[in-house]
């Protein structure tokens, strides 16, 4: 197996998976002009991936640059999770993570993401069966899968090889790792950290935060510590190549919070998320973070946001298409904030239906 995260310099700093935001252009731009150690897409159903529903696929898009590239899905289904790994593989992923952290009701009402902390039994038996669909489809490719998922296949194949994403021959086995919380009323991360580990998943990243706290709240990074013990102690008790990382998440937005919230004695690295609203900069910090330097932001001329931002609407309606140009716009009032000016700049971008427009309200902005 080629288990990427191991190979990863620490600490690990990634782009977490979120959803209606890290979509493809989203990921594309945010890799082109940063770099994360890791990027998770947006979380996917399971049911939806099973169905072959061609519209949802659209989601497993990426780009080469982005790798190593994670597919995150969820659901509470092990067969239909099974069948999610072979897709992942069979479109060239580096990874497959399971989404047992949303705490969105219309989800974790039906048993899945967050509400998985309450079936632990069920939770092992999803990344067991993840597990299997990788090792089978290493073994005989997409046999079992119906029809319409491998036509869903091809055609996401299709649409690949047209981003430049050379999608290996090769089979070989990919690492599956689980997201998650530390808990659902209450924090109860270091058990259920250790049933977690009985599957040997490689890699656990945990957000600070229950379920019942939504994203309200501080992240418990003091819990998320705790959870780093668990896996500190695991990991002595197997062989290095059966070791795994740990990352925590949750309220690390730039190098000062990263500095203050993760000890490497707990931590292998982390996920972030909404430090990237607007900041496809955001993970220049890696590399001095990684060598022990001191890192200072820099300053963006309204050039370079004006540039990206037009890069970013072209990409955006290359792939998704004009009907979904409307979820752009909450990335264009993420990059103008701040801006002198900036309400009477969002308003007229909350209503522009096309690149083009952007680019005439960005030229006409003084």
């Amino acid at each position: 197996m080629n288990n990427f995260w191991q190979a990863i310099e620490k600490p690990i700093i990634g782009l977490a998976p979120m959803d209606g935001v890290t979509d493809a252009p989203f990921r594309f731009i945010t890799s082109k002009h940063s770099n994360p150690d890791v990027i998770i897409t947006e979380f996917i159903s399971v049911d939806g991936i099973a169905y072959g529903a061609g519209k949802l696929f659209t989601d497993f898009l990426y780009h080469e640059m982005e790798r190593p590239v994670v597919a995150q899905v969820f659901g509470n289904d092990p067969e239909l999770f099974y069948i999610a790994a072979k897709v992942v593989c069979e479109l060239g992923f580096d990874g497959l993570d399971i989404n047992m952290g949303c705490p969105a009701k219309s989800v974790s009402s039906r048993g899945a993401g967050a509400a998985l902390i309450k079936t632990p039994d069920l939770a092992r038996e999803i990344i067991l069966s993840s597990k299997q669909g990788v090792d089978d489809w290493v073994r005989d490719g997409t046999a079992g899968l119906s029809s319409k998922v491998i036509k869903a296949i091809e055609a996401t194949k299709i649409k690949l090889k047209e981003l430049g994403v050379s999608v290996l021959e090769e089979r070989q086995a990919i690492p599956v790792s689980v997201k998650t919380r530390i808990g659902f009323n209450q924090s109860v991360v270091e058990d259920w950290i250790r049933n977690l580990l009985l599957t040997k998943p490689t890699n656990i990243t945990v957000h600070g935060r229950t379920l019942k706290q939504m994203y309200t709240g501080g992240a418990d990074w003091a819990e998320l510590k705790k959870g780093g013990l668990v896996v500190k102690e695991y990991n002595k008790s197997v062989t290095e190549s059966e070791q795994i990382t740990y990352l925590g998440n949750g309220d690390v937005k730039d190098y000062a919070s990263f500095i203050e919230k993760v000890d490497p004695e707990y931590f292998d690295g982390v996920l972030m998320g909404r430090g990237a609203f607007g900041n496809p900069w955001l993970f220049e910090m890696n590399s001095s973070i990684k060598a022990g330097d001191d890192y200072h932001k820099s300053e963006r001329s309204f050039e370079e946001i004006k540039q990206v931002i037009n890069e970013h609407c072209k990409l955006h309606w290359q792939i998704k298409g004009e009907k979904a140009f409307v979820q752009m716009r909450k990335h264009l009032a993420w990059y103008v904030k701040g801006m002198p000016g900036a309400s009477e700049l969002r308003r007229q971008l909350m209503s522009t239906k096309t690149p083009d427009e952007v680019e005439d309200i960005l030229d006409n902005y003084s």
